[in-house]
């Protein structure tokens, strides 16, 4: 089988999450990418399970081997004129450059889209940034917390009436931010395979985040009005709700076409008398009683067990699904099947296990099993495939300087 990405080659100058994830699928898909992190290496490798709350002694950072697999590693100290030097004969046999830094941090190591570009006009630039390369905020640091989480009214829709804003876990948008990257990559290759001509591709985590929230961001965009906070105690259709069970376990419904699932759902729950009862006969009548109909729907989830429900609404044709803690979902039967998971291959590291490439191609495996590169582990040899004498290599490994970051 070929690779989708075969004699593609990528300098990924980045850190943290989102711009390395984009770097981890293309690798999926085949292409070389060369990592370039600090001599000491780069936060996240360092960032152990016990680091983020997990009663955990697990030795490496598991979802640095996610978001870092397949690549070969460059540590390189870009505050020395040898280090940056041999960036710039590194890039010279590159089809991508990826980054996440800052628009002024680039521009002052000549490594700016412009300065680029002007040395090969056939290389691709794909950027990823909090808040894009123009206006006023193009050089703020963010992460998806601030830029796609905070400030797009996500974080202020996503909780409750009575309740504070919901916190964001780590790298959500950070990976959805990888897929707008690597959809930019390849539409870019693309173009220069039948023009010779290279582009820059931008994506920001603000944007990001109304786009993902598109529904709301379009309602609100054309009608001036916040959306609805959604009320569980009233919702304006009970059959796309959340309810509590007999063990305080949730369960979530989402009957969009309420009309449609109406008539199994009395089935299923043992009432087959609300079918037809005139305060809940449609989906109207069913708004307009939605309160009086949640207290049916949470007394009569809340008479059985979660795995009681599975069992009654399982069987039931209905769209629904169990709300899972994440240390279950990840075992779930579905998700083995297609092959969500996968066991790395590092023979020192024993049950490290990941998520794979979300996407599958019927002709090329997107297995997801490499680990990251130690860290520097490629150097010497990616130096000289980029055309550096020895004294060079040595030159350009020679330890970070006290003023380095």
């Amino acid at each position: 089988m070929t690779a989708p990405l075969q004699d593609v080659r990528v300098v990924e100058i980045a850190h943290f999450v989102a711009a390395p994830a984009g770097g981890a699928l293309l690798a999926d898909l085949g292409a070389q990418v060369i990592k370039v992190e600090i001599p000491q290496g780069e936060v996240m490798r360092h960032s152990r399970p016990r680091h983020a709350g997990f009663r955990s002694d697990f030795p490496e950072a598991p979802h640095f081997h996610m978001d870092n697999r397949g690549k070969r590693s460059l540590p390189l100290d870009l505050n020395r004129p040898e280090g940056l030097a041999a960036l710039q004969r590194v890039i010279e046999n590159a089809d991508v450059v990826l980054t996440n830094m800052l628009p002024a941090r680039l521009a002052r190591f000549g490594l700016d889209a412009a300065s680029l570009r002007a040395r090969d006009p056939g290389l691709i630039v794909a950027s990823l940034s909090g808040y894009g390369a123009d206006g006023p905020e193009a050089d703020t640091p963010a992460f998806d917390y601030t830029a796609y989480w905070a400030r797009t009214g996500l974080m202020d829709q996503m909780h409750e009436p009575d309740a504070a804003p919901a916190y964001l876990r780590p790298g959500v948008g950070d990976h959805a931010a990888s897929l707008a990257l690597v959809t930019g990559i390849l539409a870019a290759l693309r173009v220069r395979e039948r023009t010779g001509v290279g582009q820059e591709v931008e994506v920001n985590l603000m944007h990001l985040g109304f786009y993902v929230q598109g529904n709301d961001a379009a309602m609100t965009l054309t009608t001036g009005l916040e959306p609805p906070r959604h009320d569980r105690h009233q919702p304006r259709n009970p059959l796309w709700n959340h309810y509590q069970t007999q063990d305080d376990r949730w369960l979530f419904l989402v009957m969009i076409e309420s009309d449609r699932y109406w008539p199994a759902l009395c089935k299923a729950l043992h009432h087959p008398e609300w079918e037809h009862d005139p305060r809940f006969a449609g989906a109207v009548p069913r708004y307009r009683n939605s309160e009086a109909l949640t207290r049916l729907l949470a007394g009569t989830f809340r008479s059985q067990s979660l795995a009681d429900w599975e069992m009654a609404l399982g069987a039931a044709g209905l769209i629904w699904a169990p709300v899972r803690t994440l240390g279950e979902a990840v075992e779930d039967p579905q998700a083995q099947a297609m092959g969500m998971f996968a066991e790395v291959h590092h023979a020192a590291l024993p049950g490290l296990r990941t998520v794979t490439a979300p996407l599958r191609l019927s002709q090329w495996p997107m297995r997801g099993e490499l680990p990251a590169p130690p860290l520097g582990g490629d150097a010497e040899a990616l130096l000289r495939e980029a055309g550096l004498g020895e004294e060079e290599i040595r030159g350009a490994l020679a330890g970070p300087t006290p003023s380095s970051s």
